[in-house]
């Protein structure tokens, strides 16, 4: 497993951490796969359907007859690595935006004190076991 750099992820909690990593890996690209794509089926594009370049897949699509199309992959196969690599740190980019524009609306989930039942965050009361999850106010001696 690959994990990106810690730069996409060094203003995170651990909640927004896990989360950043588990969409990653969901929507990451591997260089392995596209470099076969090129290879055995560069000819017909795709490579870069696998990389979201419809463009040019449909493209390379339409000049399969010619072999042209062939040979570009060929050339493409050493060029896969580079252009993978891009597409997953603009994806990274992209899902740590996201995380952290949002962070206003995710919901850290939190623990009662008493029974360490998960709770919502805005609860006073634990509906496990009745405790109150807000900390006591004392009132200064006057």
């Amino acid at each position: 497993m690959q994990f990106p750099d810690s730069i996409y992820t060094c203003n995170m909690n651990d909640y927004q951490r896990a989360l950043f990593y588990t969409e990653y890996e969901r929507a990451r690209k591997d260089e392995v796969v596209c470099v076969l794509f090129a290879i055995f089926l560069g000819c017909f594009g795709a490579h870069h359907f696998y990389l979201r370049r419809n463009g040019l897949g449909i493209v390379y699509l339409l000049l399969c007859w010619t072999g042209i199309s062939a040979i570009l992959g060929l050339i493409d196969a050493f060029l896969s690595p580079g252009r993978v690599h891009s597409y997953n740190a603009e994806l990274a980019l992209a899902i740590s935006g996201c995380i952290l524009n949002s962070a206003a609306s995710l919901s850290v989930p939190r623990t009662c004190p008493s029974c360490y039942n998960n709770i919502e965050s805005a609860a006073a009361f634990c509906p496990r076991c009745g405790a109150s999850t807000q900390p006591l106010h004392t009132q200064p001696a006057t």
